[in-house]
Parts: structure tokens; C-alpha cells; sequence
């Protein structure tokens, strides 16, 4: 069995927050697979489904992003599902916009959702990144992962949600460089530094 989390905040505030993209690909692969009605269990949204022959568990914790670990805690401990067998889909500043990378295990370069999963599964489960861009200066991080969505994200943003759930057998038979190299491939996205971009250099 395999669970998939998306990191996010609850709410109709937060619905189209860059911090939010983790439950918008959970969303996306709800509705490119085949799933069970959602459902409240593990302090998440959750539904059941597979992925060509494997059992999935989709989370979207409900606990704020600071918190996911708790959720996701409770259902690997539940279903006693090994951190390597759960993908965790999360926005990334320090990839540019629309960029995609698979990563197993390491620290949680200042993602507080990724820094509360580590505390509560260990650090060998595996991270969707998922490029949102820096916004260039420290202090603006909060104010660019809390903003929403702007309309001119919208072709990305989109094509990179449908490519991480058209390609994602891939990373339900463990192989994560095939699936970031399928989701680039479907999706294609500059390589820029979103540190320059952002201060138009």
C-alpha cells in the first residue's frame, strides 16, 4: 500500500494559496484515478483507491501545514506503511515555477510541513516538490507561499498538476526517477532561478 499526501491548509481562505499546490495534485490524481468518495478520517480528507493493481490512501491532512505529520503519523502507524512508501506533494520556493522534483529523504529547507513529517515518520519517506518560485527576499517568502495563485499561472500550473497524476504509476512502483522525468517531460518548465527572476535580472 502506498499513501500519497498533499500538504496544505484547510479552508476556503487557503483554497488557491501557492502552499496549498500539495492538496491541489492530490485533487488532480482523486479525479485521474479511480477513488472512493472522499471521507474524514487520520485528521484528513481522505479516499481510497488504485493505481493500476496498488492500494492507495490519498491524505489531505486537515491539521495546517505545520502539523501534517500528525495525520500522516497516524495513518503509516495505522496501516503500517514504511516512510518509503509514502509520497508526500508539497510547494517548493527553491524551484522555479513549474518545475518538478522527486527526493528522498534529507532536511526540510524550511518547509514546516516537510519539518513536521520528519518528526513524526523519520525523514525516508518521499517528497513531490513542487516549484513555486522565491519570491527574492527573505522576508516576502510568507507573504508569496500564502498568496494565491495568480491568472497568469494558471497553463503551468495546470499542465504540472495533470502531468504529476497522468504519470504517477511510475511513483507507485518506487520508480521516482522515472516519474520526475515523465512529469518534465508532459509539463516542461524553465530552468531559471527564481531567485533572479524575481529581482528581474
Amino acid at each position: 500500500m502506498i499513501i500519497i499526501a498533499g500538504l496544505g491548509n484547510p479552508g476556503a481562505k487557503y483554497e488557491k494559496n501557492r502552499h496549498n499546490i500539495g492538496f491541489m495534485a492530490v485533487d488532480e490524481i482523486a479525479s485521474r484515478w479511480r477513488f472512493g468518495p472522499a471521507r474524514a478520517k487520520f485528521q484528513s480528507i481522505v479516499a481510497d483507491g488504485e493505481v493500476e493493481g496498488t492500494k492507495v490512501l490519498l491524505m489531505k491532512p486537515q491539521t495546517y501545514m505545520n502539523e501534517s505529520g500528525r495525520a500522516v503519523g497516524e495513518a503509516a502507524r495505522f496501516y503500517k506503511v514504511k516512510p518509503e512508501h509514502v509520497i508526500v506533494f508539497h510547494d517548493e520556493i527553491d524551484l522555479a515555477p513549474g518545475r518538478f522534483r522527486m527526493k528522498k529523504g534529507g532536511g526540510a529547507a524550511g518547509q514546516n510541513g516537510v519539518r513536521s513529517l520528519i518528526s513524526h515518520l523519520g525523514a525516508d519517506f518521499r517528497r513531490a516538490r513542487m516549484g513555486i518560485g522565491h519570491p527574492g527576499e527573505p522576508q516576502l517568502v510568507m507573504h508569496h507561499v500564502l498568496g494565491d495563485f495568480h491568472k497568469a499561472d494558471k497553463p503551468w500550473l495546470d499542465a504540472m498538476l495533470q502531468a504529476c497524476a497522468d504519470a504517477l504509476p511510475f511513483a507507485v512502483n518506487g520508480d521516482d526517477e522515472r516519474y520526475q522525468g515523465e512529469v518534465m517531460r508532459l509539463a516542461p518548465a524553465p530552468k531559471f532561478s527564481p531567485r533572479q527572476a524575481a529581482k528581474g535580472e
